[in-house]
């Protein structure tokens, strides 16, 4: 499946991109809020599967009556605990540590961040999971996904539609990378995206991408590891990456980055 081979269909904020592999659609929600989230459906025979939630009140909304035609069987709750507006009374799938980072931890704080950032149109409410889930095969909706747990959540391979879903990866936009360490680890992920030749990689952040991207991004961590190693500060680092990526978008993620490297 090109990335680029979707109908597009126009919500009043959103949008959403769907792809066609016959028995199974997916639907790429992109909501156009201010932290640029994507959601994805996957659709089989009128019912199917929400893998994230949108976490302004408006999208909830919009996505909500987008769907109103299919079966909702449940909602893949992993780095994106907000929004727990949106679909309240359908069942709600996560791992623990994906609980914890949302009720307790990194994704709690982010939470709060964002609620104080955008005020009353941020859904601050955290969804209750109602299903903790392990890892490997699990059946939502007719379809099967596999999950992998991760640091922080849990990734969701999507096998009849050859796809996998991760936190981020952006091609062309600064990523959150807490340290060399962590971006060995990515690095290690996406070479493991590119072995298994996966048609396309969900993101919470970006539209659906494939592995030609997945290389832009090895090659953008690699560099950044180089950087860092001939930066004695933060702004140093900053000033050397924004010259090698002048077209980067996500220049708040690379804040955050520096601070790792050089906090």
């Amino acid at each position: 499946m090109n990335k680029n081979t979707f109908k597009s269909v126009k919500l009043a904020k959103g949008e959403v991109n769907v792809y066609d592999f016959g028995t199974v659609k997916l639907h790429a929600f992109k909501t156009n809020d201010p932290i640029s989230d994507e959601v994805f459906v996957v659709e089989k025979s009128g019912k199917a599967a929400v893998i994230e939630s949108p976490c302004f009140f408006d999208n909830c909304t919009e996505l909500a009556e987008y769907l109103a035609p299919y079966k909702i069987e449940g909602v893949f709750v992993a780095y994106h605990g907000a929004g727990a507006s949106f679909l309240p009374d359908v069942p709600k799938y996560a791992t623990q540590n994906a609980v914890e980072y949302s009720e307790q931890g990194g994704g709690k704080a982010l939470i709060d961040n964002f609620a104080g950032a955008f005020g009353n149109a941020f859904d601050s409410s955290v969804h209750k999971i109602t299903n903790i889930i392990g890892e490997g095969k699990i059946t939502v909706g007719g379809i099967d996904f596999i999950i992998t747990q991760t640091s922080e959540a849990f990734d969701v391979e999507i096998p009849e539609i050859n796809a996998v879903y991760t936190h981020m990866l952006g091609h062309d936009c600064h990523s959150i990378i807490a340290g060399a360490a962590h971006a060995d680890a990515v690095i290690e992920q996406l070479n493991g995206y590119i072995g298994r030749g996966y048609d396309l990689i969900l993101t919470s952040h970006y539209t659906p991408e494939d592995l030609k991207d997945a290389q832009t991004k090895i090659d953008y961590l690699k560099s950044l590891k180089t950087l860092a190693a001939d930066c004695k500060n933060a702004d140093d680092f900053k000033t050397k990456v924004k010259a090698e990526y002048p077209n980067y978008g996500g220049e708040n993620y690379l804040d955050m980055t520096a601070g790792f490297f050089f906090g």
